[in-house]
């Protein structure tokens, strides 16, 4: 017998926090409502979804992360900037590179274009950095775009107060500050980063995966079934309308098919355009104004601090429990994001007597806006990928803009760097592109249908209604800020929609 249901209300195609928002708002306001979610990787973690940082056990924590890895399982992984100056094409821990087709002739490409394959996507791998957008990234036609952040940050579990107690973390805002706050609007100004973890009461910190997006109101729902190790094939559509999912069990290598009232295709920038190319939805828009952000990562010593602040704090997870997590919002007038944090030891040799005070090596970090450009896409072959779907190819160029913008963002952090200590190193250093991992644009919202966006508003296909897609790829701005907490904040708004359907139904 099949594993999956013959039909639900809704099914959801990718686990990640997207995915989670819609099953969790549909659990809260309709939860009659038959609701399946299918995730192409498996389970790698209790509860389903959870944030591997938090698997005490480190030989257990790179088992989860190996699982995450899909067809690159096996394949040799870096996780520190340093071992990226190399120029081998690796992928970090949880993650796996795509193997072609990542770079045309003459373009710049996206070398390190990088994907996980898990029940809870790549927020079980992610530093959970959720600022708000400002400035051009907000989404001038949503009136409601500040509600729905709210939203995003209570399914997320955002604060920013984890760090409070952290002995530098106050020091390394008011360095910051002093050459960034003047002439800014206090939105704008050197702040704690809003993160998506708490503490609990014993002192350990707990990073929020798809699994907190998820809670136990959809975890106790009899209604909602997730199905790993599934992959799904294509969105079938019927007399303009979604009509239910083909789903090859990874487990077996039987196809199935699941009717739907609505279909939610939420697998990430790169793979939702894979998926309704596959189901034959090739509007226009399809796949385009591809956008990823531009990195610069320095580091530097910070002056004038002795060991006795940081004696007592030990460090907990990948983020410091010494200097915190800030945040140098992004502008138009500056057009780059900043987070600065602490790096868990000097990427510079240091001198055997100079010894390293915990938490006094911090990293700062530039993210840039990209010039969007129809031309920059994700295309698709008639090859398979691993998987057996359309192989990708991506087309990406960075424009003079994107250039001039990148050598400002150069210049700045070295001045953030000067500001906050010593510099280590001889200059900062440009990421490969695709870094970032903030792939965006794909299946871009649009306020009308002028065929230049894939959704409307509501996250709803233009062309086939009952189908909305989810992720990074349905904002149609260009950010620089990281983009999880707004694509939450639009998932909520869809998942809105098809509450109110499903109430009348």
């Amino acid at each position: 017998m099949s594993r999956y249901p013959e039909s639900v209300d809704v099914a959801i195609v990718g686990s990640g926090p997207t995915g989670a928002a819609y099953a969790r708002i549909l659990s809260e306001q309709v939860p009659r409502a038959r609701v399946a979610m299918f995730e192409v990787g498996p389970t790698v973690s209790d509860p389903p979804g959870a944030h591997v940082k938090n698997i005490e056990d480190a030989e257990a924590r790179a088992a989860a992360q190996r699982r995450s890895e899909g067809p690159g399982a096996g394949e040799a992984t870096v996780d520190n900037p340093g071992a990226v100056k190399s120029g081998e094409r690796r992928a970090r821990p949880g993650t796996f590179l795509l193997s072609d087709g990542y770079r045309v002739d003459d373009e710049d490409g996206l070398p390190v274009a990088a994907f996980s394959s898990n029940v809870g996507g790549m927020a079980a791998h992610w530093t959970g950095a959720c600022p708000r957008p400002g400035g051009s990234e907000r989404i001038a036609f949503l009136p409601d775009m500040d509600e729905l952040l709210d939203e995003a940050d209570r399914l997320l579990g955002v604060t920013t107060d984890a760090f409070d107690a952290a002995p530098f973390t106050a020091l390394v805002r008011e360095r910051l500050a002093a050459v960034v706050d003047d002439g800014r609007e206090p939105a704008a100004q050197v702040q704690r980063m809003p993160l998506a973890v708490r503490r609990r009461e014993d002192g350990r910190l707990v990073w929020s995966g798809a699994d907190v997006v998820l809670g136990d109101v959809t975890r106790g729902n009899p209604n909602f079934s997730l199905h790993d190790e599934s992959l799904v094939t294509r969105v079938l559509v019927e007399d303009g309308r979604a009509a239910g999912v083909s789903v090859r069990d990874l487990r077996t290598g039987d196809v199935h098919e699941v009717r739907a009232r609505f279909v939610v295709v939420a697998a990430d920038a790169l793979r939702t355009p894979q998926v309704l190319w596959a189901s034959g939805i090739r509007p226009e828009a399809l796949g385009r104004m591809l956008n990823d952000q531009t990195q610069v990562v320095y580091a530097a010593r910070l002056r004038d601090v002795g060991p006795a602040a940081a004696a007592q704090v030990a460090a907990s997870g990948a983020l410091s429990e010494q200097s915190g997590v800030s945040w140098v919002p992004f502008t138009d007038e500056v057009p780059f994001h900043g987070q600065i944090m602490q790096l868990d030891a000097s990427p510079v040799p240091l001198a055997d007597d100079d010894p390293v005070i915990p938490g006094s090596i911090v990293g700062l970090g530039l993210f840039c806006a990209k010039d969007l450009q129809w031309e920059d896409r994700v295309e698709f072959t008639d090859q398979p990928d691993p998987y057996g779907m359309p192989a990708m190819r991506l087309r990406y160029t960075l424009t003079d803009r994107d250039r001039a913008v990148l050598e400002r963002a150069r210049e700045e952090i070295v001045r953030l760097a000067k500001a906050v200590g010593e510099p280590l190193g001889d200059r900062p250093f440009t990421m490969p592109l695709g870094a970032s991992l903030h792939y965006q644009g794909t299946t871009r919202m649009g306020e009308v249908d002028d065929g230049r966006s894939v959704c409307g508003p509501d996250c709803e296909v233009w062309d086939v209604s009952g189908l909305f897609v989810a992720g990074n790829g349905v904002i149609p701005t260009a950010t620089a800020c990281n983009p999880t907490l707004t694509s939450v904040a639009l998932a909520v708004r869809g998942a809105r929609t098809i509450a109110r359907k499903l109430s009348f139904v």
